[in-house]
């Protein structure tokens, strides 16, 4: 069983991370948005966009304490699928709340600071999603690894838009900050160290 989910891991997925997506489609059929639907798709796709960051920088910390491949193999799915989202979250404000009006959309990024961090932390992103091919990979070599760590400030950045755009409610954003904190305490020096020694510890019976 775990053999069969392991080869189907990327299937399996790619399926998961379309739910919130046909959710959101099935809403807007039944016409159950709410009083506010742009609102509610706009929050609901940053929200989305956020998990799907922080689930794939899972990955190297699950890889190290499992000893498992699997993780690696649908980490840059997560992050692509954490940018379409993205580009849903921003398209919703551009497109739906603002109708292209830039005039307003520059007077949002100059007068609030969560627009701001928002659009720093796609603008992030764009280069991300356009080396995430292996043929970008192998020519970039060591910059890919370097272009790519910017995943962490972009997560930050993520999480600092969602606090400053609220004003009340701050635990779910809390929940995240607290799931990045731990994830960058996973890739200190220190820790990296101790999941290996875990990893090798002989079991009882094995003497």
């Amino acid at each position: 069983m775990r053999t069969l989910l392991v080869k189907h891991i990327k299937p399996v997925c790619f399926v998961l991370c379309c739910l919130p997506l046909a959710y959101l489609a099935t809403l807007f059929l039944m016409d159950e948005l709410g009083a506010n639907p742009i609102e509610w798709v706009t929050r609901f796709s940053g929200t989305w966009a956020l998990r799907m960051l922080l689930i794939a920088l899972m990955a190297t910390p699950l890889q190290r304490g499992l000893g498992a491949v699997w993780p690696f193999r649908i980490r840059r799915m997560l992050g692509l699928f954490g940018f379409f989202y993205v580009t849903v979250h921003l398209s919703s404000y551009i497109v739906l709340d603002q109708f292209f009006d830039w005039y307003e959309i520059y007077y949002d990024l100059v007068e609030r600071p969560f627009i701001m961090a928002g659009m720093v932390a796609f603008v992030l992103l764009i280069p991300l999603a356009i080396t995430s091919t292996k043929k970008m990979m192998r020519r970039l070599g060591k910059r890919w690894k370097q272009l790519h760590r910017s995943v962490y400030l972009i997560a930050a950045l993520g999480i600092l838009h969602y606090f400053l755009l609220i004003k009340l409610g701050w635990f779910e954003p809390a929940i995240y900050l607290l799931v990045y904190t731990l994830l960058m305490i996973m890739r200190m020096p220190l820790t990296k160290m101790l999941s290996q020694v875990v990893r090798r510890e002989p079991t009882p019976d094995s003497s």
